[in-house]
């Protein structure tokens, strides 16, 4: 199953466009299930501004209940197969704060692809998918969206 088909790609567009200008976050199961999670960076940052220095206009982290979700997931038939978030009016490109959260002592935390969605000013612009190397998440595809039709367009 293409895990980026047209319809996920809509609904996660549609989700980052909704939380926009903050970041959305997600992710997308092995059977191509997506689920839109809830990015609590504001509110920590809120709570605990010297530790959690970042708002959700330039951040995310999983709600407990999405990081328990996508945990247990990974002991079932159906994983997490793909992370989803946005990147408000910057780009689409995996940042030195992705690399941080999804490394764990150098190797990857999760056995996952990150999307990173390219909004801009409301609207999805792009996306890319980042695999893990064994050096680094190097983009492994980018989709471009045409704006006429809201159709992606996929590019390996």
């Amino acid at each position: 199953m293409d895990m980026l088909n047209h319809e996920n790609l809509q609904r996660i567009y549609h989700h980052a466009c909704s939380t926009y200008p903050e970041e959305c976050c997600g992710f997308i199961f092995a059977d191509g299930t997506v689920h839109h999670g809830i990015n609590i960076q504001s509110e920590l940052h809120h709570r605990q501004p010297d530790i959690h220095t970042r708002t959700g206009a330039n951040g995310y982290t999983f709600s407990v209940a999405d990081t328990l979700a996508m945990n247990r997931s990974f002991r079932s038939s159906n994983p997490v197969a793909v992370i989803y978030h946005s990147h408000p009016d910057v780009g689409a490109y995996f940042s030195h704060e992705d690399a941080s959260k999804a490394l764990f002592m150098g190797e990857p935390a999760y056995p996952v692809a990150y999307l990173v969605v390219d909004i801009r000013k409301g609207h999805a612009k792009a996306a890319k998918l980042f695999q893990w190397n064994g050096r680094c998440f190097a983009c492994v595809q980018e989709i471009h969206t045409n704006e006429k039709d809201s159709t992606a367009q996929i590019r390996n």
